[in-house]
């Protein structure tokens, strides 16, 4: 009874700050999304140390990173802009890159607020294609080298959804709920952060790096691609829909609705990946 109590209460005896001193924090959400950068560096390095991949070298992948990160960033925001938020947007230009909210003339600071993983997702792909044409490598040669350590890295940036309290799930009668202040009410809500940083990270890692070796090109990225939308559309039935946004269409969420088309290109990337197999 009393884990009980202490499982269900978790949230709230979280700080979302890590560590303050004087005017300046440091939070758990960015230090997460942090060691994610960090843990895919270290995976990928290994690889490249032990000459398992060849195709670059060290610093070549320190500047792929690079390129990634802002790849990610610029997606993410415009992602969330696009798929999400669209309306409010286009009546409000200037925050979709200033950390302010602006009404009736009040600027009130609110940071960037607001990210979409699909749009980082494409984000991340043209900025793996533009460094491939960079270094003359395909896209699908850097992708499936780097598929295979991201979902390891996305375990954190879960992690820091949790910590921070947001991306909660939808009310459940079950013992596994918790209790999320930021939700507004006193339900149990389905702890969905944790059942994607599960599913989405840590066994999607492992089913990606148990099929490693094969040979074909694409084939971790298609893994990667059709994996995410799968598990993230059965997860989506239980984390609340964006309060915006609701439903979309036949009770799914946009996330689901997003995740359909990521389960089609992962199909796609692994048809394009086999025919460009066969032609070499």
């Amino acid at each position: 009874m009393d884990f009980l109590l202490w499982w269900q209460t978790l949230p709230s005896k979280m700080d979302p700050t890590l560590i303050s001193i004087g005017p300046l924090s440091i939070y758990w959400y960015s230090t997460m999304y942090l060691l994610a950068f960090v843990v895919v560096y270290l995976l990928s390095s290994k690889k490249i140390k032990n000459k398992t991949f060849t195709k670059i070298n060290l610093v070549q992948l320190e500047d792929l990173l690079s390129y990634i990160l802002i790849g990610l960033l610029i997606g993410a925001r415009f992602g969330y802009v696009i798929f999400y938020n669209l309306d409010y947007y286009l009546a409000n230009p200037l925050e979709i890159l200033l950390p302010f909210s602006i009404q009736n003339g009040s600027w009130t600071f609110t940071g960037i607020a607001g990210m979409s993983y699909h749009g980082g997702l494409i984000g991340v792909i043209c900025a793996i294609w533009l460094y491939g044409r960079k270094v003359n490598l395909h896209l699908f040669v850097l992708a499936d080298f780097l598929t295979a350590s991201i979902p390891l890295g996305y375990f954190f940036g879960r992690i820091g959804n949790f910590i921070n309290g947001e991306l909660y799930g939808r009310p459940t009668e079950s013992s596994i709920g918790m209790y999320f202040a930021n939700a507004g009410d006193y339900q149990l809500r389905h702890p969905s952060q944790l059942y994607e940083a599960f599913f989405e990270g840590i066994i999607l890692f492992l089913v990606i790096n148990y099929f490693n070796r094969h040979k074909q090109l694409g084939f971790n990225s298609g893994l990667y691609v059709f994996g995410y939308g799968f598990f993230r559309f059965f997860i989506e039935f239980f984390r609340e829909p964006d309060a915006h946004l609701g439903f979309i269409f036949f009770n799914l969420s946009m996330g689901q609705l997003l995740c359909l088309a990521m389960m089609t290109g992962g199909i796609i990337i692994w048809t394009a990946g086999n025919k460009l197999s066969t032609q070499h």
